[in-house]
Order: C-alpha cells, then structure tokens, then sequence
C-alpha cells in the first residue's frame, strides 16, 4: 500500500503547554515556530507516523524574563539543546474519534517515552481544494524526568513552578 505524507498548517496549528505557579494558578506558554508531519498507509491515519519538533527560542509565556528563563540552562538550555523532538511509536483507535498516541520526546537531550490522548477530527477539503486533517491531542509530563529541575522555595511552603506540565496540542494537516 502507498503512504500519504501530511505536513503540519502552522497558522491553524498550537502547541500549548500548562504549569502550576506558586502552587495555586496555571501559566500558559506556547511556541511559535514547530514543525510536525504524519506519515499514513494510504488516507487511513490507523498506525499513522508523526513526527515532531519546536524551536525552544520561540517558548512564548507573554512575559519576555520569564521567556528567557525558560530559554536559559535553568530550564531548556536552548544554546546546547534548541529543539523539542517527539517520534511516535503508535497511534491507536481507543474508540470512535479517540486515540492513542505514544512516542519518545526528547526535551534538553533526555528521551522519555510519553502518551497522549487524541481526539481525530477527521478530514475534509478546504474552500482551495486542499485535503486537510485535524486533531487536538492532550496529555501530561513530569519536567524533572525531562532533567528541567530548577525551581525556588515559597516562604509559605512549596515551589514556585509546579513539576506537571499540562500540553494542549491542536494540530491541522494538508495532504502533501
């Protein structure tokens, strides 16, 4: 059987990310510049193969400090390790629209394998005539496990950065 190769829409397209601050609010970030593509048997995305990457100097946390901190060798060290990277393993049907995916993700040269919950939008042709897929997929990570471990004691107890970080991914696809 023919693959079919799909390649991420990046203006339709998030990759966003959650964490606890102070131990009692979630801060949002997100970053601007990824690259993802999947890899089909055919217009089926049953076993499909994604792949993909984000530049760490595009973390946007709508506070430019904050931003550079995280840029920095406290967290993401994006001089020495300036992408994210995820290769999947498996992408399996739960049930109906909901899927599986697992993979390994490389965060600051640490690979972890991880799973997310994805839910298949289906696909469609848009008004140019272009095949496109959709998908939003979610999940969670330890940052320490990912060797991400800086963070500062609260005189009332606890840290400043939670170690879950939540991730809310909406991925567009155009057949290529």
């Amino acid at each position: 059987m023919s693959t079919t190769k799909w390649v991420v829409d990046p203006t339709h397209s998030e990759i966003g990310f959650k964490v606890k601050h102070m131990m009692f609010t979630n801060l949002s970030g997100n970053f601007t510049k990824f690259d993802a593509s999947v890899t089909t048997e055919g217009e089926d995305f049953k076993n499909a193969q994604f792949d993909f990457s984000a530049d760490i100097d595009s973390v946007d946390t709508g506070n430019t400090d904050r931003d550079n901190h995280l840029k920095s060798g406290d967290f993401f060290n994006a001089e020495q390790h300036p992408k994210i990277i995820f290769t999947s393993t498996a992408f399996t049907q739960k049930s109906g629209d909901n899927y599986t995916l697992t993979g390994n993700l490389t965060i600051s040269g640490t690979t972890k394998p991880v799973t997310l919950d994805v839910e298949f939008g289906g696909t469609a042709k848009d008004p140019w005539g272009n095949v496109k897929a959709g998908m939003s997929a979610t999940g969670k990570i330890n940052r320490k496990e990912f060797g991400l471990t800086w963070n500062a004691a609260l005189e009332s107890g606890g840290v400043l950065v939670g170690e879950d970080v939540k991730l809310n991914i909406e991925l567009q696809f155009a057949k290529a």
